[in-house]
């Protein structure tokens, strides 16, 4: 088995990216995934890994959960991809599954194959509702890296050697109510923000702030696009983030979580004045993949399963239980853990220094935990398994940090 992977580590090296299989070699992540069930990891020499990554948010209900794999195979065997030339059933009971379980007045979806894509959608569906051009965004927020999206993310690294990009965006501080206010012109169409920033280090708003913001587009009669991703579908401890200040989006964009572990899908859900001059011409934003069946398939099974199971009330219980844990390992070693924070289970640990996640993470690896940085701010490890993880699997994922940061304090003055 070790020729096979060192095999497969040399064809990264020859035909995928150099730098990304030497990232992976550095965080000990350079074993090859060829299994996985529920909260498991298993890789080609049988280890188990406890996956607290959860695929950033995708693998809300574990690996291959049964009920959407039925799904998804029964569709299979039917008409997996759509002639786009008939009604397709899938897409439409999925349509009308969003429309009951999201926030207010949102109706009407759209079907994408990745949240990059959603948030593009959701851009055009803004400047076209409006008639404006310009879109307010956040330091630190992360929307995609397709142009559009990539437009309204928040971090330099990743927009700098792509410039110049989609004009017209303003980014404000995250959570400031004041500067998004002086930001909105006469030619703002919409705000887009994460109702907490994930990737931007699991950033939580001020209390009021989600609110706030509904006010001032409401008064400055602008969209307020809310990119759920990675916060929606229970993620957060509610079925969607917004909900925690009873917010209603005239936007949503979701991703990640709603195909289930199995199928990639992403959706732009809209109120009705949003889809008015769309309506007009149909054909002006299509997707050829987008809204197929097999994906609609796996999506409504994954929505009927956290529905039904009332998975947000599992993340917030789970997810409360495991910060007091992890705030008693920061309080231990002050050196090593600067903050704790986080919704439901979706949680972050913020490190006194990025170097710290070079230990902790690979060390984690090596005893048999997945764990993963944000994006936006790697000095925060995220700790975001899937909502049905089992409590001893949390138990023991904890125990197994807990020892990684032991390593890392053993080290610190080696280190810094």
């Amino acid at each position: 088995m070790t020729d096979t992977r060192d095999q497969i580590y040399k064809a990264y090296v020859d035909f995928v990216n150099p730098g990304l299989a030497r990232l992976l070699k550095i965080a000990r992540a350079d074993t090859v995934e060829v299994s996985a069930s529920g909260s498991i990891i298993t890789d080609d020499s049988g280890k188990e890994y406890i996956d607290c990554a959860g695929g950033y948010g995708v693998f809300s209900l574990g690996h291959r959960h049964p009920e959407v794999v039925s799904a998804v195979k029964d569709q299979l065997d039917r008409m997996p991809l759509a002639s786009k030339l008939f009604l397709n059933k899938p897409m439409a009971d999925l349509s009308a599954l969003l429309a009951k379980i999201t926030p207010g007045a949102l109706q009407y979806s759209f079907f994408v194959n990745s949240g990059a894509e959603a948030v593009e959608n959701a851009i055009k569906l803004a400047r076209l509702t409006t008639g404006k051009t310009r879109v307010i965004s956040t330091h630190g927020a992360f929307h995609g890296k397709t142009f559009g999206a990539l437009s309204a993310s928040g971090r330099d690294v990743f927009r700098e050697p792509f410039k110049p990009l989609v004009p017209s965006f303003d980014h404000v501080p995250f959570g400031d109510l004041d500067a998004l206010s002086e930001a909105i012109t006469d030619d703002t169409a919409a705000l887009i923000i994460e109702p907490i920033q994930a990737e931007g280090g699991v950033i939580l708003p001020p209390v009021g702030y989600l609110a706030g913001t509904r006010r001032l587009c409401d008064e400055n009669n602008i969209l307020l696009i809310a990119d759920e991703i990675q916060t929606g579908l229970g993620r957060t401890g509610k079925l969607f983030a917004v909900e925690h200040e009873k917010v209603v989006p005239d936007i949503m964009t979701l991703a990640k979580a709603l195909g289930g572990g199995v199928m990639p899908i992403g959706a732009v859900i809209g109120q009705a004045r949003t889809w008015e001059k769309w309506k007009r011409d149909p054909l002006l934003i299509t997707s050829t993949f987008g809204g197929n069946p097999l994906a609609c398939a796996a999506a409504i099974a994954a929505v009927t399963v956290l529905t039904r199971d009332e998975l947000w009330k599992r993340a917030h219980k789970l997810g409360e239980a495991t910060k007091v844990k992890l705030k008693k390992i920061a309080k231990r070693f002050p050196r090593i853990i600067q903050d704790v924070r986080g919704s439901g289970l979706l949680i972050g640990v913020e490190l006194k220094n990025e170097g710290l996640g070079g230990v902790i993470i690979p060390e984690m690896v090596r005893n048999g935990v997945a764990a993963g940085y944000t994006l936006n701010m790697p000095r925060v490890i995220r700790i975001e398994p899937p909502l049905v993880i089992e409590e001893d699997l949390l138990d023991q994922a904890m125990g197994v940090f807990e020892k990684a940061v032991e390593e890392a304090e053993r080290l610190f003055d080696k280190l810094f």
